[in-house]
């Protein structure tokens, strides 16, 4: 009977186990065959529901056999019965195609077509069909990743390493090993202005990341398309309206893991004057201390100081959609802690430099970022749309700076007892950076299909603002291992104040045409862009009253010094007050036909650029005026050849320039905080032959493989080196100039791939750049004197990292509504700083950033979502390859064949918030 029963169990079991099996499949969108995320898939007659993953997949799991009804449904999309026959296995996967609602019900279809323009499908969508070499971020991706700002976005991408400001978040892109000064900033393909007081790249971490729809990165220049990018352009596509109301709602708190550890300084900020006495009262006025605020002395503690993310995006089409209005916004106030370790050096007369002094920093620095931006357009019929984008960014920042310099040359310096000499240093700086533009554009079919119309007229300004930037050291000493602060040194107020103001106007005309069969688009016309630009630059520098004054005794706090004005004119007189001008205009001539599977987009382009500069108080120079003149031909040939519907292989050449910075011609010597610096009115632009080739592979319009190789070859390239002053030769002075010619090849992988639930996104590249520059030696001469000679070394490209990637791993659960992604970036080592000397530049260290973000969506359209940055505790270390056998018992030094210049730690930041979307 056992036996029996045993045999029938096992029967019914095995009956059961073949009876059931899992039915498969996904589900595509009917027209352009793009994989539908988040569709739901119901078999009649059961309770058994899926809801299709991120390659548009779908399983139900223990279905028995029999034949069924399956309702596959999307709100955008109609929904589709289909009968299956479940076998009782090997069930072919299905695939699923559907379609959109028809115009009657174009409310409901513009939920999927707003959210089309900034979803994954779309960005890999504009890689696949785009004329250039190109890399797209998805709004939806940046939704969902660690990323604040456009900043830390942009390190995501192939070929792009970012450089960190002192709070350790991004703020400038390096493309393909160019420094950013290779590169160019757009803003729906408007170029804007810089905020920078002497140069012209944009910091991309002014910008909130949530206002825009997609980040597009472009690897090759077209002719219409403006031609001072060696390295690239970015491009930021801004939220556009949707045809339906869309509101997008989110507000966030966290912390600063160093804010806790170590508190955060703040200052009284509320009175600081945004003018300088002598802008406020006249060139003739003479200060008192009594017309300075008090407040950038006035120091306060506190242990905890929380962060705050807020944004919010309205849009919606009106008028059976003819007119489209979009409104966002973006608040971030966020606190920062930095702890650093910096190591002035020397050299003397062995290879590598000797530290003189170690100074011991601690940066607190809020940041107050807010951005705005609006989009009405009206679309008047089939031929004509007229579109008025406005935008304006602001980023404050209140930074107060705190160090102690431990003089090494000194001696009073004994480490075994404890002694030294040193100096209290503090530096209270309030920094405004504002971005502004306006954009008038207009899209006319003058006759369809033949003639077509497009023209912008633009207005941009920028602006970057430092009041009252208030330095002052104190005299101290060490003894027995107890440090005291004892007198007073010195003070100085700052105003400094840039303006950059552009007025342009775009007009393309596209006439197509059909020769031989094949439809050929050609496409002329150009620009014309005033840009002035103002710079503004006061210094006021203070004495204490009494120079024998002791802390503890004479006076208790900063707050308590009285202090006699040594220039009470102030010294506007220096090089940083000037106006700049630039006049560009270009114009171009342009084709692009498409013969069976082969496109071809080239042509040529004119820019003629007429660069000036005025100084207003010249000390002595020679040639207080002058401007730069030149025309350049800018060639251009992008070819795509369609190995298949889901593969293309691309090859470009352009020619491109880099033109040098405002102040960078400017024949003046301003005197900054660790050396000088010198502009060069003979700097000349850069010119530059980029050669691409590229491989690609979308086998399912989510998922891509992408394999290039680039090559350039710029002349004259501009870098900046340190040199010895001509007429004070123990002098150093930092200046731009060309040097030769210099090359830069790499390779790209880029690479991604979704699963139901799980997708990686991974790229890598390496780069190699080199360039020869002049370095002095000192040696010793036939007399055994020691000179000092000039010989060329080979180098790599300032900031070029050899080896760079990321790894991101993506979980996206649509039925429980989770996403998660872990995101890592890798910079190998970089120069940061090129020496004067031989085999003395500064090199960054290689560094892993790490951030992890989780969402959880709700169905009352409410989401939960966290944020964590910085994860590892990755520092910034900036060293010397090589050491000098004198910096041996120097604290923080001693490592083998390396001199370490600066240490910073930053620690984690961690973010909670709670999103709503309609």
């Amino acid at each position: 009977m056992k036996t029996l029963l045993t045999t029938f169990l096992s029967l019914l079991l095995s009956v059961t186990f073949v009876s059931a099996s899992n039915l498969k499949g996904h589900v595509y969108d009917q027209k352009t065959g793009e994989p539908l995320v988040g569709v739901t898939v119901v078999l009649d007659q059961t309770k058994l529901v899926a809801l299709t993953g991120l390659d548009g997949s779908f399983e139900l799991k223990k279905v028995p056999a029999g034949k069924y009804n399956l309702v596959i449904s999307h709100l955008t999309y109609k929904t589709v019965t289909k009968a299956v026959t479940v076998a009782e296995s090997d069930n072919p996967a299905l695939n699923i195609y559907l379609s959109e609602h028809s115009s009657k019900s174009l409310s409901e279809v513009v939920v999927a077509g707003g959210s089309k323009a900034s979803s994954e499908n779309a960005a890999r969508k504009l890689e696949q069909k785009s004329i250039q070499v190109m890399n797209v971020v998805s709004g939806q991706a940046i939704e969902v990743s660690p990323d604040l700002t456009v900043a830390n976005v942009i390190q995501r991408v192939s070929g792009i390493s970012i450089e960190r400001s002192s709070n350790g978040d991004g703020q400038y892109a390096i493309l393909r090993g160019m420094d950013k000064r290779y590169n160019y900033t757009l803003i729906n393909g408007v170029k804007i202005p810089s905020p920078d007081n002497k140069y012209r790249y944009v910091p991309l971490d002014i910008f909130p990341a949530e206002l825009l729809d997609r980040l597009e990165v472009y690897k090759s220049l077209t002719p219409n398309m403006e031609g001072d990018a060696v390295g690239g352009v970015v491009n930021m596509v801004m939220k556009d309206a949707p045809t339906r109301l869309s509101l997008n709602a989110n507000v966030a708190a966290g912390y600063s893991q160093m804010v806790l550890d170590k508190g955060f300084t703040s200052f009284d900020h509320s009175g600081i004057n945004s003018k300088s006495p002598y802008e406020a009262n006249g060139k003739n006025f003479k200060a008192t201390p009594g017309d300075f605020a008090t407040g950038t002395l006035d120091y306060k503690n506190k242990s905890f100081a929380p962060n705050v993310v807020a944004g919010v995006s309205l849009g919606q089409r009106f008028l059976h959609n003819k007119l489209g209005v979009i409104l966002a916004g973006s608040f971030q106030n966020t606190y920062r802690v930095t702890t650093s370790t910096f190591y002035k050096n020397d050299m003397d007369t062995a290879k590598y430099s000797v530290i003189t002094s170690m100074q011991q920093r601690q940066y607190s620095e809020q940041q107050q970022r807010s951005g705005v931006h609006g989009k009405i357009d009206y679309v008047f019929n089939d031929n004509n749309k007229l579109s008025l984008y406005t935008a304006y960014m602001n980023l404050q920042s209140f930074q107060a700076r705190e160090g102690v310099t431990t003089n090494f040359s000194n001696a009073l310096y004994n480490p075994t007892t404890g002694n030294a000499q040193l100096t209290f240093e503090s530096r209270s700086r309030k920094t405004t950076q504002k971005i502004y533009n306006s954009t008038l554009h207009g899209d006319h079919k003058i006759i369809p299909g033949r003639l077509k119309l497009q023209w912008s007229a633009v207005f941009s300004s920028a602006l970057n603002e430092v009041p009252d930037n208030t330095t002052l050291a104190l005299d101290g000493t060490r003894n027995n291992f107890v440090e005291k602060r004892t007198t007073i040194a010195n003070m100085s107020r700052r105003w400094e104040r840039n303006t950059d103001n552009d007025i342009a106007g775009y007009l393309d005309l596209t006439y197509t045409a059909r020769i031989a069969g094949a439809k050929v688009d050609f496409s002329a016309g150009g620009l014309y862009r005033d840009k002035q630009r103002s710079s503004f630059f006061n210094n006021y520098t203070f004495k204490p009253s009494n120079t024998e004054a002791l802390y503890g005794k004479d006076y208790f706090s900063n707050t308590d010094i009285v202090w006699d004005i040594q220039n009470a004119g102030g010294a506007v007189g220096n090089p940083l007050t000037y106006d700049a001008s630039e006049k560009t205009s270009a114009g171009y001539g342009m084709f692009k036909f498409k013969a069976n599977d082969l496109e071809v987009t080239g042509g040529v382009r004119v820019e003629h650029t007429d660069q000036g500069y005025h100084m207003f108080f010249p000390q002595g120079e020679t040639r207080p005026d002058g401007n730069q003149v030149y025309t350049d031909v800018l060639p251009s040939l992008n070819l795509k050849y369609e190995l298949s519907d889901h593969q293309n292989l691309r090859g470009s050449y352009f020619r491109s320039l880099n033109r040098p910075g405002f102040f960078e011609i400017v024949p003046a010597k301003i005197v900054l905080e660790d050396y000088q610096e010198r502009g060069n009115p003979d700097l000349k632009r850069a010119l530059a032959d980029n050669f691409d080739l590229r491989y690609e592979l979308f086998p399912n319009h989510s998922d891509q493989l992408l394999v290039g190789v680039f090559y350039k070859r710029i002349q004259d390239p501009i870098e900046y080196t340190i040199k010895p002053d001509p007429v004070r030769t123990q002098d150093q002075f930092y200046s731009a100039g060309n040097f030769g010619t210099a090359r830069n090849y790499g390779l790209e992988l880029d690479y991604i791939k979704f699963f139901s639930k799980i997708g990686f996104k991974a790229n890598y590249t390496y780069t190699h750049s080199s360039i020869t520059t002049p370095k002095s030696l000192k040696q010793r001469n036939a007399k055994r004197d020691m000179e000092t000679v000039i010989v060329d070394q080979t180098r790599p490209l300032y900031g070029q990292s050899e080896h760079i990637g990321n790894l991101s791993i993506l979980y996206k659960d649509i039925q429980h509504g989770w996403d998660a992604q872990l995101a890592g970036a890798y910079t190998g080592p970089r120069i940061n700083t090129v020496s004067q000397w031989l085999d003395n530049d500064f090199w960054q260290k290689g560094f892993i950033q790490m951030d992890i973000s989780v969402e959880k969506r709700f169905r009352n359209n409410f989401s939960i979502f966290a944020k964590a940055g910085n994860l590892l505790n990755t520092p910034t270390e900036i060293f010397i390859k090589g050491t000098n056998p004198a910096n041996n018992n120097m604290p923080g030094q001693g490592k083998a064949n390396e001199t370490l210049i600066r240490k910073e730690y930053y620690k984690q930041t961690y973010l909670l918030g709670v999103r709503y979307k309609l």
